[in-house]
């Protein structure tokens, strides 16, 4: 059986452990195969974050893509994928997504995404947003994308932030209809 690719994108807005721990979790599913850029303000987050060296992360996909190549597989719509995930999704991110300004392949693998037909989840990551956010988050939602923040959930009794991370990793795969027996489901 072949793998089903999935893309997954990291930017720099503050959520860099809601990454890592879905990676984690699709590192766990044998059908899937990650495919993942990270940008350079991405690698910072990362670092501060989670207190994980970049190549930790870089080790939990099965494919890694340099950001400035943009000629790499996810920049054209004849490489298949299940979809793609930017999480945590930068609001400048969002705009470059939103405006079709693909200067990186982050922003290219989304933007063919998008044209493709494909599944587009956005963990939009800021507090407060402005109009011009709310503006772009529409519209890109308009134009088929799943916008998806990390919002707390309380109904499941949180006892950690790692609890409340897996019901947003459980949310994201969701999306995709991917199993994942960490997330506490309302009964």
């Amino acid at each position: 059986m072949d793998k089903k690719r999935l893309i997954v994108g990291i930017s720099g807005a503050s959520g860099a452990p809601v990454a890592v721990s879905l990676l984690k979790a699709l590192r766990q599913m044998p059908d899937i195969e990650t495919h993942l850029v990270i940008t350079e303000s991405g690698r910072r987050t990362i670092t501060e974050e989670t207190g994980l060296a970049v190549q930790q992360v870089y080790s939990l996909a099965d494919v890694i893509y340099d950001e400035k190549d943009t000629g790499a597989g996810p920049a054209s719509g004849t490489f298949r994928t299940m979809g793609m995930i930017v999480v945590p999704c930068s609001m400048k991110t969002a705009a470059g997504i939103h405006s079709g300004y693909t200067d990186n392949l982050l922003l290219r693998a989304a933007d063919v995404t998008l044209k493709e037909r494909r599944k587009l989840v956005l963990v939009p990551r800021e507090c407060p947003l402005s109009p011009v956010h709310l503006r772009n988050l529409y519209e890109l939602a308009l134009y088929g994308a799943v916008i998806l923040p990390p919002v707390l959930a309380f109904y499941n009794h949180p006892e950690s932030i790692e609890d409340t991370v897996k019901t947003v990793v459980g949310k994201i795969l969701d999306c995709f209809d991917l199993p994942y027996q960490d997330f506490k489901r309302w009964e």
